[in-house]
């Protein structure tokens, strides 16, 4: 029989309640495996527009009913009432510009509203009658919004570049692009603001144009998938793009050439949109109209959001 000194038993006994400890952890940050993180119901069917601050606060349009905006608290998991849209008024994306000011695509009302940091009041920021809607908004370092306008009855689209002119007045306008675009849905731009990507949900293409002021230029065919398969879609630190594939239960991470490195295997079949969060930017948060639920997965980069938030990209 051996026999183990007490120093001995007692190390040994710290390294197995260490390695205990350290278990669920590395369970949790295990990369691209999706849990469900908010109880089913939480949001109606038009669960969208997935955003988070610089704290951490995971924001989603359409908590409990329209119109609403709910927020996921740092580390939570269940949501919690933040605003309401004025009425009539239907959130549909949701945007931090680095200056931590939120704003909201207001679908219905054709309207892009604004809520300073540490307030919960929307505002009108910009409102154009000449809008289908808008549906999704990306922002770029300098503050202008970029906005995906479909036309979803004629199955075509456009976006609109709105930012302040040289006046201070916000000022809305229609991109010019060299080819005729399907029903425009998930957008966001590359980590230098240089390329704008495009999701045509009627095609189920991906397509990535060069912002050159008021004009889209050089369009490329990213990618095609399957018509009527494609949503949200946002871009991380290193140029990739994330496709939620609405009707797959996926999200398509692929490199900016269109080549696919991954296929995420989702909790429910019909994903709206996804946005970067957590601590360090690298938990990928995906809105689940399947449902009215939040799931979530660890990746490997940050979003390019998150780091504009914090001014190093």
């Amino acid at each position: 029989m051996a026999i183990t000194s007490g120093r001995n038993f007692w190390c040994l006994c710290s390294s197995v309640v260490l390695v205990l400890a350290t278990a669920p952890a590395r369970a949790e940050t295990k990369l691209f495996e999706s849990v469900q993180v908010t109880p089913s119901g939480e949001y109606t069917f038009g669960i969208e527009g997935p955003a988070a601050d610089l704290d951490g606060n995971l924001f989603v349009v359409n908590f409990g009913k329209p119109g609403t905006i709910g927020k996921l608290p740092v580390g939570g998991t269940a949501s919690e009432p933040f605003t309401a849209l004025p009425e009539g008024s239907v959130g549909n994306a949701i945007r931090f510009a680095r200056d931590g000011t939120m704003f909201i695509a207001d679908y219905k009302k054709h309207n892009i509203f604004a809520i300073p940091k540490g307030s919960t009041e929307p505002a009108i920021w910009f409102h154009s009658d000449e809008m289908n809607q808008p549906n999704d908004i990306t922002i770029a370092r300098d503050g202008t919004i970029y906005a995906s306008d479909p036309n979803w009855k004629g199955r075509e689209g456009h976006i609109w570049r709105i930012a302040k002119g040289a006046d201070g007045t916000v000022q809305g306008q229609l991109m010019s692009a060299p080819r005729a675009m399907g029903t425009t849905n998930g957008i966001d731009l590359s980590p230098d603001d240089k390329t704008l990507y495009v999701g045509e949900s009627s095609s189920g293409q991906i397509w990535s144009y060069t912002v050159a002021g008021n004009e889209l230029t050089s369009p490329r065919l990213v990618k095609a998938f399957q018509p009527d398969t494609v949503d949200g879609l946002r871009t991380d630190i290193a140029g990739r793009l994330y496709v939620a594939r609405i009707l797959k239960g996926t999200i398509t991470l692929m490199k900016a050439n269109g080549a696919v490195e991954r296929e995420i295997t989702l909790r429910a079949k019909e994903p709206t949109n996804l946005a970067f969060g957590g601590h360090d930017g690298k938990t990928i948060f995906v809105t689940q109209r399947q449902g009215g639920f939040l799931e979530s997965f660890r990746t490997d980069q940050q979003g390019r959001e998150h780091c504009l938030q914090r001014g190093r990209c």
